[in-house]
């Protein structure tokens, strides 16, 4: 397949200043179940991708579904690119590279049968709607996806890459006294085993606990605290909340960020190391290549308080005269790579939760996420759950925890980085492309001075 492509691309490459294509062979199954109903069932096949062309600075992009048709629509981005080109291509340059990247699997879930998932995906969503009878209703769902991508451009890079991704979904809606509405989330994810999605009952029960721990918290009051981030909600914060002002297509077309967040400026406390590792093996942002054939890498976003790096594609890094990163990312072959994180973390500190909550008079520890919103350097999200800190001790349970503020004045209100550290899978959303397979991560984190809201 590699040599098809390269011969396709031979007679094209000097048309244009830059050209490429990407073609994906994947298979997929989805199952979903919708309170105590098979919502459904997909096995899907397919082959497709894209052609990108520049020239003179002028981007285009056109998708195909067969080698067939191949010749044409390397003819039509190409007349494409050229309409729309009237300025200069700057690309960072990167060396040609020949790769076959295979996928090490240990049970692979398309040697499992249909009804196998199928039950799996069944008996999980049964133990949801039978915790209690305050459930009312549930969500649970299974995805497997097996894909090779071959990349070939017109500077002789030639790489295909194997990806699996396994996902799982579970949530639970639990309904209180006055018509009062909880629900807690849970998902599980693999890059090589069906096996992870079996014995996990534990796991998936505490989607309904948390939904029904969350019908008996009352609302916080609302206020300033000092408050104590679990590992999900301050990887789900930096990955938000600083993470995409990292992307350089962000930060080049935004004038106003490019003064904020010039290299060497320092954005928080001295103890603070914020990272985006593309290398760590197994986790859903993990890759060797990313989609333009830069090599993934580790790259230190804050190192020390200080801002070293951001996040590039090609392009980006060209126009801002830095090293590419190995950010450019696409949901598939069918879709332009853009700038996107993989797995983004704050580093470990050197403090134990006891510690840290122990001189905490009255603060707020928050769990988990539940949704949030993000508006250039101000943050808003809710917590999955909420607890009071009260005399260096964990407290009561409270709703309806709502932290907001701006990130950089955040950043340098870091009390405590917590000595634990953890990554959890997640899907992030940018320009129409969601949900990205990426991970965030992080210790437990004590911010002081954070706004606070309640019902």
């Amino acid at each position: 397949m590699q040599d098809r492509l390269l011969s396709a691309i031979a007679p094209y490459r000097d048309r244009v200043d830059y050209l490429e294509i990407r073609m994906e062979q994947s298979e997929s199954t989805a199952i979903s179940f919708r309170g105590d109903r098979l919502d459904a069932v997909n096995r899907n096949f397919s082959l497709a991708g894209g052609v990108r062309a520049c020239h003179k600075g002028g981007w285009s992009f056109v998708t195909f579904n067969g080698l067939d048709e191949l010749g044409d629509r390397l003819e039509e981005a190409i007349s494409q690119a050229k309409l729309i080109g009237s300025d200069s291509t700057q690309l960072a340059d990167i060396k040609p590279i020949q790769d076959y990247v295979a996928e090490s699997l240990l049970r692979d879930p398309r040697g499992v049968s249909l009804e196998e998932k199928r039950q799996m995906v069944e008996n999980y969503n049964q133990l949801l709607l039978d915790f209690d009878p305050r459930i009312q209703t549930t969500s649970s769902s299974y995805r497997d996806r097996f894909g090779i991508t071959y990349f070939v451009n017109s500077t002789g890079t030639c790489i295909a890459q194997e990806r699996l991704d396994i996902s799982g979904g579970f949530g639970a809606i639990a309904r209180g006294e006055g018509g009062l509405v909880r629900q807690g989330y849970e998902s599980v994810h693999s890059r090589s085993d069906y096996d992870a999605f079996t014995g996990i009952e534990n796991r998936v029960r505490s989607a309904a606990e948390r939904a029904i721990r969350q019908l008996e918290a009352k609302s916080v009051k609302g206020g300033q605290y000092t408050v104590v981030l679990d590992p999900y909600l301050a990887g789900v914060f930096i990955h938000e909340a600083f993470g995409h002002l990292s992307e350089a297509d962000f930060v080049y077309e935004n004038p106003q960020m490019q003064e904020v967040l010039q290299l060497g400026k320092p954005l928080g406390i001295p103890q603070l190391n914020v990272v985006d590792d593309a290398t760590i093996p197994n986790l859903p942002g993990s890759l060797k290549y990313d989609d333009e054939g830069v090599e993934g890498q580790r790259k230190y976003l804050i190192k020390d308080g200080v801002l070293t790096q951001r996040l590039h594609s090609r392009e980006t890094a060209g126009k801002m005269h830095e090293t590419p990163t190995g950010n450019a990312r696409a949901l598939s072959a069918t879709y332009a790579p853009i700038v996107r994180m993989t797995n983004t973390a704050i580093e470990a500190g050197d403090c134990s939760f006891e510690d840290m909550i122990g001189h905490i008079d009255e603060g707020v520890y928050a769990v988990r996420m539940l949704g949030g919103q993000t508006n250039g350097e101000m943050f808003t999200f809710a917590a999955a759950e909420g607890y009071m800190i009260r005399n260096g001790k964990i407290a009561e349970p409270v709703s309806d925890v709502t932290l907001s503020g701006n990130v950089f004045q955040t950043l340098k209100d870091i009390q405590a980085i917590g000595s634990d550290s953890v990554y959890l899978n997640g899907g992030c959303g940018k320009g129409g492309q969601s949900p990205l397979p990426v991970s965030v991560g992080g210790p437990h984190v004590s911010i002081q001075n954070v706004v606070v809201g309640g019902r």
